[in-house]
């Protein structure tokens, strides 16, 4: 057979061979080798084969078994190995990405998908495979390996395939099942970690910070956001993302761990994307939500604690001393006023901080205790700032320690009653005609201490006198003359006088 170049191929036992060859055959294992010593009345007998094999001649046979089948045969399926995990397995329709090894059964190779650096990707019961790869797929679960030995009239049948495959042979695939999905498909969750205070759920139109690692189904890794150092930040619903993702995120709440699989008609298709994303692969985001708003929220505020007879509250202009610890909402810490020797201060209204802290202060008592959810369009914004990430939300807890009533924007100093009539002259105590930084100061000061009026509070009350010296001192020679003294109110209806 050897000088023919084919190997013989034969029904055993049903009178096709020279019986000596019918039953010499039995009992072999494939790969087994056998001499066999055939005499004549099991061979050709006294009759023989003109001119090949004369009349009572013995036979020699060297035999080696290369493949054995019968027609009851099944599909030979053997489970190599199987994930512990398995949500669902192969159905006919579905299509599959797997990796094999084809070999003859006597373990001559024919075919491989790593020879090929890619998987074979086809679908499974629509007739695109042979028959016994068609049944031999169905119930794998992705990463799972199988020995799958087909018969032939379950593969090539009795015209073989090409030059590697020969007539009536028997196939077999070790296969590696990398991943499937079915088109009708949607994307599957699984809700890893969810916190037990769950406010508000993300939906259409929010802005999502969440850190993700993206693995294809054999647990390959092909992006993370850990290794970029900061988190992934995006719309959802709004068709930034994958349209997998952005299904994927709707619901999630803050602080939650969730596994989106996502099959690749929702992902990057038949064509995948770059060298590590192949087409038609399956996508695992294993995401953690760090924080999400929408552009329209406002600062969420909570009282933690009220003072009993809470009558007067903090408006803009006022001066307020205040504690604060400011962390991501995820916990990590990021300023704290107790790190330093005294509380914060500012004047509200003032944009001297963020416009969430400042809103979030208003209407406090003195003594009362907040927490401050602050979304970033009312904190710092897509940029951030030293220390605080792009986007981020900020939680504030607050403690107003406590308040001075503020003057009206654009003064320094305010009347409780009418300003005297002769204002000048009360002012230049030593009647020179003149007012010194010194004079002007000690007559603020006195009126203060008096009652008749007060000053825009300040840690520092000098500051603001000085100040208004300034403003005052219109040549800034050091002094004030009868004609440079104007009240704050007189000045602003000469600019609406100029104006008209």
């Amino acid at each position: 057979s050897y000088d023919r170049g084919a190997t013989v191929a034969g029904v055993v036992g049903v009178g096709r061979l020279i019986t000596g060859m019918d039953r010499g055959l039995q009992g072999m294992c494939v790969n087994e080798r056998r001499h066999l010593i055939v005499p004549p009345h099991l061979g050709y007998g006294s009759i023989g084969v003109a001119g090949l094999i004369p009349p009572d001649a013995t036979l020699y046979f060297d035999v080696i078994m290369l493949d054995i089948w019968n027609k009851d045969d099944k599909l030979q399926i053997t489970t190599l190995s199987k994930p512990e995990r398995c949500n669902r397995t192969v159905e006919n329709s579905d299509f599959v990405r797997y990796h094999y090894n084809g070999t003859l059964l006597d373990g001559t190779p024919f075919d491989s998908s790593y020879s090929k650096d890619s998987t074979y990707d086809t679908y499974v019961g629509t007739g695109w495979l042979i028959k016994g790869m068609d049944q031999g797929l169905l119930g794998m679960c992705a990463g799972e390996k199988r020995s799958i030995i087909i018969p032939p009239f379950l593969a090539y049948g009795e015209k073989g395939y090409g030059t590697m495959i020969p007539p009536q042979a028997s196939l077999v695939f070790s296969v590696l099942l990398v991943d499937f999905h079915n088109p009708k498909d949607g994307i599957f969750l699984e809700h890893l970690e969810v916190p037990e205070s769950c406010k508000r759920r993300a939906v259409t139109g929010d802005f999502v910070r969440y850190h993700y690692n993206g693995t294809l189904m054999d647990g390959t890794l092909f992006d993370s956001s850990y290794s970029h150092n900061h988190t992934y930040n995006t719309y959802i619903g709004k068709g930034y993302i994958i349209p997998g993702m952005d299904q994927g995120l709707q619901g999630v709440c803050m602080g939650e761990r969730r596994r989106v699989v996502v099959p690749p008609h929702l992902a990057y298709g038949e064509n995948g994307t770059g060298n590590k994303i192949p087409g038609s692969a399956v996508l695992i985001f294993d995401v953690h939500i760090i924080d999400f708003h929408n552009p329209a929220d406002p600062v969420e505020i909570e009282t933690v604690y009220r003072p009993e007879g809470c009558n007067v509250t903090t408006r803009d202009r006022d001066f307020v001393r205040y504690h604060y610890n400011c962390s991501l909402l995820d916990g990590t810490k990021l300023f704290s006023s107790h790190d330093y020797e005294k509380p914060q201060e500012v004047t509200l209204g003032t944009n001297k901080v963020i416009e969430g802290l400042n809103s979030g202060l208003l209407n406090m008592c003195a003594g009362e205790r907040r927490v401050l959810i602050i979304p970033p369009h009312l904190g710092h914004g897509e940029s951030g700032a030293r220390g605080v990430p792009g986007s981020a939300v900020l939680r504030f807890e607050v403690e107003l320690i406590s308040m001075e009533e503020g003057v009206p924007e654009g003064y320094l100093f305010i009347w409780h009653g009418e300003p005297p009539a002769s204002l000048y002259e009360q002012m230049d105590l030593n009647k020179d005609g003149e007012i010194p930084a010194e004079e002007f100061s000690t007559f603020i000061k006195t009126q203060v201490a008096e009652g008749k009026g007060r000053l825009m509070p300040s840690s520092d009350p000098e500051k603001v006198i000085a100040d208004m010296f300034r403003n005052q001192d219109r040549n800034q020679d050091g002094k004030i003359t009868s004609e440079e003294l104007k009240l704050k109110s007189d000045e602003d209806q000469e600019k609406i006088h100029e104006e008209l």
